[in-house]
C-alpha cells in the first residue's frame, strides 16, 4: 500500500508533508504535489502534516477521488522531487476548502 495526494491539494500545495518524509517521495507540479508510489514506505508521517487533509492511504482514498491513485503514479514519473518545505501559494487559504478542483490541476 502507498499514500496518495488527492484533490484538496490542488491550488494549495502546502508543503508541510515534504519536510517529514524520510524517503523524499514527493514530487512537485505547477499547483499540486504527488507521491511516488515506488518510493513511499507507508510511514504515515505526511498524513498528519497536511493542513487540507489531502493525503490518504491508497485503500482509504474516497470513491470520488480514486482517479488520483493513477494520477500520482503517472505524474510522479515526470515531476521533479521536492525535498524541502516551500512557501504556499498566496491564495492557498482561499482554495483549501473548495471542492471540485480537479479541473484546475496543471500538469
Amino acid at each position: 500500500m502507498t499514500y496518495v495526494v488527492t484533490e484538496s491539494c490542488i491550488k494549495c500545495k502546502y508543503t508541510d508533508c515534504v519536510d517529514v518524509c524520510p524517503v523524499d517521495c514527493f514530487r512537485e507540479g505547477p499547483n499540486f504535489l504527488v507521491i511516488d508510489p515506488d518510493e513511499c514506505i507507508d510511514c504515515t508521517l505526511c498524513v498528519a502534516e497536511c493542513p487540507v487533509e489531502a493525503i490518504y492511504a491508497e485503500d482509504d482514498v474516497p470513491a470520488d477521488q480514486r482517479e488520483f491513485i493513477e494520477l500520482n503514479r503517472e505524474l510522479s514519473k515526470t515531476w521533479e522531487p521536492i525535498i524541502e518545505k516551500k512557501e504556499g501559494f498566496p491564495d492557498a487559504d482561499d482554495w483549501k476548502d473548495k471542492k471540485g478542483k480537479r479541473q484546475y490541476l496543471d500538469k
